[in-house]
Order: C-alpha cells, then sequence, then structure tokens
C-alpha cells in the first residue's frame, strides 16, 4: 500500500514537473527567415547569434547606399526604440530654441506649475544632458514600489502615469550632484512636458507636428493606449522568454513611448546625417559626460580614433541602437524584439572596431 502510494506521488509529481516544463516560456533564438542584403546578413548573424534573440533588424546606411537584413518581419516592422525617443525629444528641444520658443536657461519652473520645488530651478538644457541632478526614476517610495512590482513581477511597463503624476513626482523629487552627469528617465520626461506647454500642444502631436511628418516617418507612433496598437504589433520578449507588456505614451512619452521600423528609422538616420532633421544642432557635443561628450541626449564616443554619436534603447522587451559616424557619412540601425544586448555590435559593424 506504502509502495503503490510513493509510486502514485511519484508519478503525480513527474506530471507536474512536465507539465510546467510543456507550458514554460522558451527562449527565443535568433529567427531563421533572414531576408536582405546577403553580406550583411552574414556579418549581422556572426555578432548577434547569441543571447535570447527573435526578430532582429539591421539598417546600414553608407552615404547614397543602404543595405538592410531582417532576421524576420522586414523593412515595416514596428518595434519599440526605447530611449532613442530621447534623442526625438532632444531635437524638438533645439528645434525650439531656433523658434525663439525657449532658451537653453528657460527654467523649468518657467514653463511647468512646481512651486518652490527644487526641479523648479533646473534648465532645459540642464534636463536634456542629464546634467540637471533629478533622480534617474521617481523617488517618491510609492513609485518605487509599483515601478519594481510592474517591471520585475508583472512584466508591465512601468511608466503608466498620467501628467499629474509626472508633476507631482517632480515636486517631491531632490536635486542631487547638479551639473554632473546623472541620467535621468524623470527628468527627460518633463522636458518633453516643458517643451510641450511652450508650444501649446502635448507631446505626441508635437513630435508628429514637427519632426515624424517632415521626416515622411509616417510609420513611427506613439501609442497612447493598447486600443492604438495595430493588429499584428510586435511583441517584446524578456531574457527568459516571456511576453512583455508594450509601454505606452502617457507621460514618459519623451523618454521611451515612440514604435519605429526599420524604413523610418532609416529615414530618421539620414536626416541625422545629412542635417535636414528639425533641431539637428541637439548632436553637438557640449558637456562632458564620464570619458565621453554629451550634447542634447546624443552621446559621442572615441572608438579608436573614429568618433561614434549615438544612442541606445531598451524597454521590458526590446532593444534598439542608433550609431553615427558623422564624418564619413555613415550609420547603423539596429531594432530587436528582445532584451539581449545590440550595442557593441552595432558600433562594431558601423566601424570595423570592437567597442570595449
Amino acid at each position: 500500500m506504502h509502495t503503490r502510494t510513493a509510486v502514485a506521488a511519484l508519478l503525480a509529481a513527474l506530471l507536474v514537473i512536465a507539465l510546467g516544463v510543456a507550458v514554460a516560456p522558451r527562449v527565443p533564438t535568433l529567427s531563421a527567415a533572414g531576408t536582405g542584403d546577403p553580406d550583411l546578413l552574414d556579418r549581422a548573424r556572426d555578432l548577434y547569434a547569441d543571447g535570447p534573440r527573435d526578430l532582429l533588424a539591421v539598417v546600414e546606411v553608407d552615404g547614397a547606399d543602404t543595405a538592410a537584413a531582417h532576421f524576420g518581419g522586414g523593412a515595416d516592422t514596428d518595434f519599440e526604440v526605447g530611449s532613442i525617443a530621447k534623442t526625438m525629444t532632444a531635437l524638438l528641444l533645439a528645434d525650439a530654441i531656433e523658434r525663439g520658443e525657449v532658451a537653453e536657461e528657460t527654467r523649468l519652473g518657467d514653463l511647468l506649475d512646481l512651486g518652490d520645488a527644487p526641479a523648479a530651478d533646473v534648465t532645459l538644457a540642464e534636463l536634456a544632458s542629464h546634467r540637471s541632478g533629478l533622480p534617474r526614476l521617481p523617488s517618491r517610495f510609492r513609485d518605487v514600489v509599483n515601478a519594481a512590482i510592474a517591471a520585475n513581477f508583472l512584466g508591465r511597463d512601468p511608466y503608466r502615469y498620467d501628467e499629474a503624476a509626472l508633476l507631482d513626482q517632480a515636486r517631491a523629487a531632490e536635486l542631487t550632484d547638479r551639473g554632473e552627469s546623472r541620467y535621468s528617465n524623470l527628468g527627460f520626461a518633463l522636458l518633453g512636458l516643458a517643451l510641450a506647454e511652450a508650444a501649446g500642444a502635448d507631446y505626441p502631436d508635437l513630435l508628429r507636428e514637427r519632426l515624424l511628418d517632415p521626416l515622411g516617418m509616417h510609420d513611427t507612433y506613439l501609442p497612447r493606449t493598447e486600443a492604438d496598437l495595430p493588429a499584428g504589433a510586435t511583441l517584446g520578449h524578456t531574457a527568459k522568454g516571456r511576453t512583455a507588456a508594450p509601454w505606452l505614451a502617457m507621460a514618459y512619452a519623451p523618454t521611451g513611448g515612440v514604435r519605429s521600423t526599420p524604413a523610418d528609422m532609416e529615414r530618421f538616420a539620414r536626416a541625422l546625417l545629412d542635417g535636414t532633421a528639425p533641431g539637428a544642432a541637439a548632436l553637438e557635443p557640449r558637456w562632458p559626460d564620464g570619458e565621453d561628450r554629451i550634447g542634447y541626449a546624443w552621446v559621442a564616443t572615441d572608438v579608436d580614433g573614429t568618433e561614434v554619436t549615438w544612442h541606445n534603447g531598451g524597454t521590458g522587451g526590446f532593444t534598439s541602437m542608433l550609431a553615427l559616424d558623422r564624418e564619413a557619412g555613415r550609420a547603423v540601425v539596429v531594432l530587436s524584439n528582445t532584451t539581449a544586448e545590440v550595442e557593441g555590435q552595432a558600433v562594431e559593424l558601423l566601424t570595423g572596431k570592437e567597442w570595449s
């Protein structure tokens, strides 16, 4: 009797394990459905073979020539570009300065109702160069807890705040090491809101009117709710293979709420290289950023004698990289729907040199 019970218990345990394995998410691997330029496909496949991968798009701009490699998907597949959105917000700042709407030294409190909070004294240039002293993320206890639960346990967007909540977070924030480089998503969300306020528009409409439409980036969009996502929108994946919830364009849209396609990102890269992007002055490096230099969002790094101007991006299920060799008129864009690193490989594709 005891033997039969033990055997039954063992079989039940094995069944539970088998079911667990069956329903557990599978870590994705790089799609075998490669299309595009054969040489770029080979070079990109060698660099991106490792790690959790799924869909991957690589666009290489070299003067008038373009090569593309798509591992699954194609030129019109949409990806979350993460913090590359910051570069777009940075262009809007430079453009607003050229229009005379704001100045580098315009204070945040001149545009937003922050009362006597420390953040009110921060300038737009400090926000754009991560020198404001604001924390990376909202520092109120409830915001820290909500973000940790959303991102680490529920796989959800940790930035689902409206503008009223963003302003409350700004009023509660303390400044630390103002004037030194300190990356801040909170700071860029406030920068986008301030620029929208100065222009009398909301941020998604401002970005559409002043940057996306002029550059013909008609497939780049900011989904404010899940209902704004088109049927068949690309799904992102965590490092363990779980499907990640989409990141939406709420109050933190200026810091990472944009979705784009390889074709649109090629248009963006070309406009940056030839200087026709509105607010292109944002790319100019002005301040020290560790061993690098930073302009408005854009970082300039010396890679064995080549100056690479770049910004990367990451969300709960996507990673991205846009790297420019402005002197040579070259660019590389990489978009991925997993959280595995893409930055170093992109720089190697751009320069032929390893980025340590």
